[in-house]
């Protein structure tokens, strides 16, 4: 779609390009030294570890900008208790530039059960506490100590998530915008290049970042509304217009038969048509958001916000926001025009070393690890999965990447990643099914408002044609030197069965035993909130990777996910979730509590206790039941893990109280054993344990094989024959998944990690799939 922005690709570099390209941005005074700067233009402050590759955000952020010609510095995860580490490169010439890193700190740090998490898959060796909570408040606060006067632009997904007045979920109330909390200058939003290129050559060019009120992808404060804005107010839930005139029955004709003919005679005089700019103008007009003040009272009315919000998010229709915070105005621009395929090949395919840091030696790093061999092809998700964040950070249209260029990449990892074994871990993005898929109507596109372009049916103008993902997995497999390629980001079944030839080349070749999907939940009522496809899809998909596993001479398994304590899921769609579950022998070991995670839809839900899916009322309102409380969150992840004897006594209580009694017992019907049933087992099974005394955090079906790294089958129990094929790689099949990075890239995690882990297969982040814990 053309638009008048300017490529990021083709603005004049700034003049310390002469400096030439670092092997990694240099991270302290000595490696400045080495490169011969006597300080740096830009320097970022980022939670994570420094890894100079394509899947981390600063990475990232820091080429792009070296390429513009700037000299960047990065300082990465500085001890926080004092401005010291942020005076470690002196001062920057024309920023700070802000981050948590590819995940927000909260969720990094705490489970959905708001517990302390001891691990941090972006910190060498895997340890936690190496980030402030809130990292993005923090930082800044030591920024402004530092150098008072230095700008400081906020970014990453942490600060992309908390732009507006936003329900916190550890603090259990409505915050501020995080741009007063950090009293930063400016924060940029989503996927954020396009935005910070043009921010960098102002702040050189010597304007006042002050004055920067008009950038994609943007938020400032502001002491009043632009004048040449018509500001739409919204502050109040809408109530009806007047009823429609009905028309005067005893009114007479003025027109009739007898004088039809002398009607149609008398000439028609010309009248003034008055032309209404369309209601969807972005340049003449703002919509204003109740108040911070107004929302932290009353949760009926954040969700009035935060269904407006959502509808303002097409990036060349919607209007920008504003909302009143104490005196001032944060004034929220709209999102950034997404990359061509140019651009994004442009931002691929810079100078990364592809490994951390040196200085870190031989310490590992999780998420590298996990992410090193992997490919990211695609940006946004078109999903809009209620309880995920990736369509608010990165938007609904897909960005691709050329096969080219992911061609080029492949050869990169090939060369250049130490002990590179020939297998490709992912080839995917937010989902690993939606790579050049897209509205088939440029005009819709640019005026359509709809949440999700696969919900509840699948738009007609939505190309649903995979063709071009075929075409890539088979590209892919010849190359050179890439004996395997895998799948691992999320695959949206729902997608899938639009396009059999895909279902059949993913199953055949790039399914290493497991297929993780996730159908989410069972009930329609839930999975109408979630915004997910019923069981029937789920089904037909299940029927086509069964018959083409057969005809691959395959055996492969699909292993279900399902999300625990949603808004909306009672204890009644639990229970028949559990009892679903029982009826196909599956035992889920790896749950997922749902987790409120900023601007998305279910988090709305779980604040409000309404669906702001609809029509937001006061009164006539779509209230919903939402588990809160550790014992009703307790309960529902119980009911997932009905087969754990640990959970049998909370289950027995609740299946009574639900007059559910008949299932307790040992009838094949039943959920739950009687109790006294716990004294027959013994202690590893008590514990939930493996035969290794190891807990599984993996969904795995009783009469599956456990197909092992050595491509042999667990026997013990079963005498199963061995697998088929080679070491198992679980392949991601959710509706989608990664968490987005910290200028938008999928970062992180692959789809959805386990209770206590991080990132999985690169990902985009976890903020996850904005919900998950």
């Amino acid at each position: 779609m053309h638009t008048d922005v300017t490529p990021i690709n083709r603005y004049s570099k700034y003049w310390a390009e002469c400096y030439g390209t670092a092997p990694f941005l240099p991270t302290t005074r000595e490696e400045m030294d080495a490169l011969g700067w006597d300080s740096c233009d830009i320097i970022i402050v980022t939670g994570d570890a420094y890894v100079d590759h394509p899947s981390f955000g600063m990475a990232v952020i820091g080429r792009v900008l070296e390429a513009q010609g700037f000299r960047v510095g990065i300082i990465a995860q500085p001890k926080w208790d004092n401005k010291d580490a942020f005076m470690a490169l002196g001062k920057p010439n024309l920023y700070f530039g802000i981050t948590a890193g590819n995940m927000d700190s909260m969720i990094n740090r705490y489970t959905a059960d708001r517990k302390l998490r001891h691990d941090d898959a972006y910190t060498p060796n895997n340890e936690g506490g190496k980030r402030p909570d809130r990292a993005v408040l923090v930082y800044s606060q030591r920024c402004r100590e530092a150098y008072k006067d230095t700008p400081i632009v906020l970014g990453g997904i942490e600060a992309s998530l908390r732009r507006l007045a936003h329900y916190d979920y550890w603090s259990d109330k409505v915050r501020r915008s995080v741009l007063f909390d950090a009293k930063a200058d400016i924060l940029l939003f989503g996927n954020a290049e396009r935005a910070l290129v043009e921010v960098s050559h102002r702040i050189a060019a010597g304007e006042d970042v002050a004055t920067m009120t008009d950038i994609a992808g943007t938020a400032v404060i502001l002491k009043e509304a632009p004048a040449h804005y018509k500001i739409i107010d919204s502050t109040r839930i809408d109530k009806p217009g007047k009823a429609m005139v009905m028309p005067n029955p005893y009114a007479t004709e003025e027109v009739c038969e007898t004088n039809k003919s002398k009607a149609e005679e008398e000439p028609v005089k010309a009248q003034t048509v008055q032309i209404q700019p369309s209601r969807h103008d972005a340049f003449t007009s703002a919509v204003r958001l109740p108040s911070y003040e107004k929302l932290r009272n009353d949760r009926i009315l954040y969700a009035h916000a935060s269904r407006v919000m959502h509808l303002e998010a097409n990036p060349y229709s919607a209007r920008a926001l504003i909302q009143l915070h104490g005196d001032r105005e944060l004034w929220v621009n709209k999102p950034p025009i997404p990359l061509t395929t140019e651009e994004m090949d442009f931002v691929f395919g810079l100078p990364y070393a592809r490994v951390p840091h040196p200085a870190y030696g031989k310490a590992k790093i999780p998420a590298y690890d996990m992410i090193k061999t992997s490919v990211n092809i695609m940006r946004g998700c078109f999903g809009g999965c209620s309880f995920c964040s990736i369509t608010e950070h990165e938007g609904r249209i897909i960005q691709n990447r050329s096969q080219e260029s992911i061609l080029q990449e492949l050869e990169d990892i090939r060369d250049k990643v130490p002990g590179f074994t020939g297998t490709i871990s992912d080839l995917g993005g937010p989902t690993a099914n939606m790579y050049r898929l897209g509205c088939s109507d440029p005009r819709a596109e640019k005026n359509c408002r709809r949440p999700s372009c696969i919900f509840p049916k699948i738009c007609e103008k939505l190309d649903t044609d995979h063709k071009h993902t075929i075409d890539l997995y088979r590209k892919a497999r010849e190359v050179e030197g890439i004996n395997k390629v895998m799948i691992a980001s999320g695959v949206r079944y729902d997608l899938a069965i639009e396009s059999p030839e895909y279902i059949k080349e993913l199953v055949t070749h790039h399914v290493g035993g497991y297929l993780k999907i996730a159908p989410e939940h069972t009930e329609k009522g839930t999975l109408d909130l979630m915004m997910k496809p019923g069981m029937g899809t789920y089904d037909r998909f299940k029927e086509l990777f069964e018959k083409y596993s057969a005809e691959a001479g395959k055996k492969q398994y699909l292993i279900p996910y399902f999300i625990s304590a949603h808004p909306g899921s009672t204890d009644e769609d639990m229970l028949n979730l559990a009892l679903w579950l029982k009826k196909h022998d599956y035992q889920c070991d790896q749950v997922q509590n749902f987790y409120p995670s900023p601007m998305c839809n279910a988090t709305a839900m779980y604040h409000s206790e309404t669906n702001p899916l609809k029509r937001v009322k006061y009164k006539q309102r779509d209230d919903l039941f939402v588990a809160k409380g550790d014992r009703q969150r307790r309960l529902h992840k119980a009911l997932l893990r009905y087969h754990d004897p640990a959970n049998w006594p909370l289950l027995r209580e609740a299946l009574v109280s639900m007059g559910k009694k008949h299932l307790i017992g040992d009838r094949p019907d039943c959920l739950i054993p009687a109790e006294g049933s716990e004294a027959a087992l013994t202690p590893a099974k008590r514990r939930g344990s493996s035969r290794h005394g190891a807990k599984r955090f993996a969904t795995k079906h009783p009469n599956q094989p456990d197909i092992r790294k050595d491509g042999t089958t667990n026997r013990q129990g079963s005498g199963k024959p061995k697998a088929q094929g080679t070491k198992a790689q679980g392949t991601n099949a959710h509706g989608k998944g990664r968490n987005p990075s910290s200028q938008g890239k999928p970062q992180g995690n692959g789809q959805r990690p386990a209770p206590n882990a991080k990132p999985q297969s690169r990902g985009k982040p976890a903020a996850k799939r904005g919900a998950r814990a």
